[in-house]
């Protein structure tokens, strides 16, 4: 997650570019703010679901592969494949 801020906004870049507009600085904050606020909850809530509220290096780790597995398993790769 300590990486993300800068990522996000690459990805903010990104859909700039392809949609061939300009928002303001106040603009990409706003949607910068947005992005780590729902990083924060989601790495918040997993740590919380496991019983650990407040750990936020458990839940980022636990939250990164939950997506990664459940991408895996939508794209119809299961248990047998590992």
């Amino acid at each position: 997650a300590s990486n993300a801020g800068g990522v996000a906004v690459s990805g903010l870049e990104m859909s700039q570019n392809s949609q061939r507009t300009q928002w303001t600085r106040e603009e990409v904050d706003n949607k910068l703010h947005g992005i780590m606020q729902n990083i924060f909850n989601n790495i918040s809530s997993t740590a919380d679901d496991l019983g650990k509220a407040g750990d936020y290096q458990l839940g980022a780790n636990a939250a990164g592969f939950k997506k990664v597995a459940d991408a895996m398993f939508e794209q119809g790769m299961g248990m047998q494949e590992l």
